[in-house]
C-alpha cells in the first residue's frame, strides 16, 4: 500500500477501495462513532436540492450518500470508480455508473449541483477534479464537498492528528475486510489540507460564492460554491 500524499496513484486508490468495499458502511459508522449519519444528513441540508433537479453524488461508494440526497424527491445518480463500491450498493434503487473523477462520462451543464463526500482527498489532482465537476454542472449550479479537515483549536488538532488518527487502523480491523487500507486513509487524513487551504483550490478551480462549514469541532468542514454564469 502506497503511503498517502498529493500523487496518489489511482489505480491504486480504486483497488484498496475495491478491497474495503465488502464491510465498508459499517466499520464507517464505528470509525466515525455514528457521526457519519449526522453529517450525510447535514450535507443533503447545505445541498438544498428540489424535486426535479439532477445531482451527481461523486466518489459515492456504496450509495448510502445518494439515497441520503434524493430524499429531497432530486434525482441523483451515484459515480465512483470502484466497481466493488458500486456493486455493494446494488440494492439501494438509484442510478450507479462506474465514473473517472477526471474524465466524466457525462454532458457539460448536464447537473444542477455536484456533491461529494469524503473522495476528494483522494484524488490526486484537486483543482483537475474540481473543474471537471464544474464542468458537468449548468451555470448558477452548486458544488457541495463534505471532506475532512483540521480542527482550528491546537490542542484539539494535536490531539486529533496524534490519538484518534493513530488509532483509527486499531479500531476499524475488527470491522474491516482490509485493514491495511485504513492505515492508507488514516494517513491521507493527517495530510489533508485546512479548510481555508481547500476553498483556495475550489476557487482556483473556477467556482465562485466559495464558503465553508465546520462540522464536530472542524474534524469534518462543508464547502460549498457556485458555478458562474
Amino acid at each position: 500500500m502506497a503511503r498517502a500524499g498529493l500523487d496518489k496513484d489511482p489505480r491504486d486508490i480504486a483497488v484498496m477501495f475495491d478491497g474495503v468495499a465488502k464491510g465498508y458502511d459499517r466499520t464507517n459508522t464505528v470509525m466515525t462513532m455514528g457521526f457519519d449519519r449526522r453529517w450525510r444528513e447535514t450535507t443533503r441540508q447545505v445541498l438544498d436540492a428540489s424535486p426535479g433537479e439532477k445531482v451527481l453524488d461523486l466518489a459515492a461508494g456504496t450509495a448510502v450518500s445518494t439515497v441520503e440526497y434524493a430524499r429531497s424527491g432530486a434525482w441523483c445518480v451515484a459515480a465512483d470508480f470502484s466497481l466493488e463500491m458500486l456493486r455493494g450498493g446494488a440494492d439501494r434503487g438509484v442510478p450507479r455508473v462506474a465514473a473517472d473523477a477526471f474524465h466524466l462520462p457525462f454532458a457539460t451543464d448536464a447537473f444542477d449541483a455536484v456533491t461529494v463526500s469524503f473522495g476528494l482527498r483522494n484524488m490526486n489532482d484537486t483543482v483537475a477534479a474540481l473543474a471537471e465537476m464544474r464542468r458537468v454542472v449548468r451555470p448558477g449550479g452548486r458544488l457541495v464537498i463534505c471532506e475532512v479537515s483540521q480542527p482550528p483549536l491546537r490542542p484539539l488538532r494535536w490531539l486529533y492528528r496524534n490519538t484518534v488518527l493513530r488509532g483509527l487502523p486499531l479500531v476499524t480491523k475488527p470491522f474491516s475486510s482490509n485493514s491495511e487500507a485504513y492505515s492508507y486513509l488514516a494517513e491521507s487524513m493527517r495530510d489533508w489540507h485546512d479548510q481555508r487551504t481547500v476553498a483556495e483550490l475550489i476557487a482556483k478551480a473556477g467556482w465562485r460564492e466559495v464558503e465553508w462549514l465546520n462540522l464536530t469541532f472542524g474534524v469534518v468542514a462543508l464547502h460549498r460554491a457556485t458555478n458562474p454564469d
